[in-house]
Formats: structure tokens, C-alpha cells, sequence
């Protein structure tokens, strides 16, 4: 199933690598951030941030999630189309972004309909055996909610110094205030939901 997604992803890793520098500097821009601002924020060298805005790199989850914190707000806004008036509430699965992580090889599905105003952002997320990812995920200026729903396999999700063993159809709640990571400690890859929940005051 994961080398079907990936040749899948070969075709449009351009086209979305140049989607997340256009909302990184939008998102940055429009809170009023200089690039040496939001690398003090976020811990991200300015001209790492310089490259991802302009499209020349290929930054890993960890790397966005460093600059989702910096900019407050979900990792998955970064792959988001732009925001408009006129944006579909349907996103059809041909036109759902998918996205493979350099670092850790798992493929992300952003489900939710870009551009669209919702608070709600869902993720489906392939992750292949053996896989681990970790986030420092800190305090962000507003409470993100998420919930982690195992469509198949088996993952382990620590938040903070706390770790749960998911299994095939379990659930998981916990807000983004602390470190995160996942790890598939299994032989076979396993599939996830992500639903992630901003409260008001979270700007886009």
C-alpha cells in the first residue's frame, strides 16, 4: 500500500513543496513576523525558513511542526490551499494532498477540504513498519486539540512522559501542549485518523 502512495506522490512533490512556502510566508506575514522572528519563535535557522519559503527545500515533519509552533497553529494548516470565499466544503480524494515525510517515510493525507473555514482539520496517515517520529511540540498561544484514531495496525503514542499502545479501531485524545511522538513497533504498516481541533482565536 506504501509504494502505491509514494509513486502516487512523485508526481506532485513540486507542486505541494511550493504550497507550504506559500502558507509559511503567509502565515508569517500576516502575523508580522520577520524571518529572524520566527526563527527565535520556532528554533528554525532563518535561512532554513528563507529556503522553505521560497520552495528549495524539502523540510521534514519535525522541521514544520518546529514552525507550525513558531507561527501557532497545526501542522496540518501548512498544507493547506489558500483560504477564500469561494472554497468547496466537498474535497474530493483525488484532490486530497499527500505528503511523505523525508525523515521518517510516513505519508500524510490532508482529508479535510483546503482553503474551507473550519476549525476541524483531519489527516489520514500511512505509517511504515518500524517508523518513528518525534515532535517538540510546545505551549502554542491557543489550546489544539487532537485525536488519534487507528483505522489498522498497531502504533504507541507518547505525549509528554505518558505512552499508549493503540490498537486497530482504539482512540486517543490528548491536547498539543508537549512533546509528541509516534512509533509503529511492528513489522506491518499501520493506518491512522488524526482529528485536530483548534479553539476560537486561532486565526485561519
Amino acid at each position: 500500500m506504501l509504494d502505491i502512495i509514494s509513486s502516487m506522490m512523485d508526481t506532485q512533490p513540486t507542486d505541494l513543496n511550493q504550497r507550504i512556502a506559500g502558507r509559511v510566508r503567509e502565515l508569517r506575514t500576516s502575523r508580522g513576523l520577520s524571518l529572524d522572528s520566527l526563527a527565535e519563535r520556532s528554533g528554525v535557522s532563518r535561512s532554513m525558513i528563507s529556503l522553505i519559503e521560497r520552495g528549495e527545500s524539502s523540510p521534514t515533519a519535525v522541521l514544520l511542526e518546529r514552525l507550525a509552533i513558531g507561527l501557532s497553529v497545526p501542522l496540518a494548516s501548512l498544507f493547506d490551499a489558500p483560504p477564500g470565499d469561494g472554497a468547496e466544503p466537498v474535497a474530493r480524494r483525488a484532490d486530497q494532498p499527500q505528503w511523505r515525510d523525508p525523515g521518517s517515510g510516513y505519508v500524510r493525507r490532508n482529508v479535510s477540504p483546503g482553503g474551507f473555514p473550519s476549525p476541524i482539520r483531519i489527516v489520514e496517515v500511512e505509517f511504515p513498519a518500524g517508523a518513528r517520529v518525534a515532535f517538540d511540540t510546545g505551549t502554542r498561544d491557543v489550546r489544539v486539540h487532537q485525536q488519534v484514531w487507528v483505522l489498522a495496525g498497531t502504533i504507541e503514542v507518547a505525549v509528554g512522559e505518558s505512552s499508549r499502545r493503540l490498537e486497530t479501531g482504539d482512540c486517543f485524545a490528548f491536547l498539543l501542549d508537549r512533546p509528541t511522538a509516534f512509533r509503529n513497533p511492528t513489522r506491518k504498516p499501520a493506518r491512522y485518523a488524526v482529528v485536530i481541533v483548534s479553539e476560537p482565536g486561532l486565526t485561519r
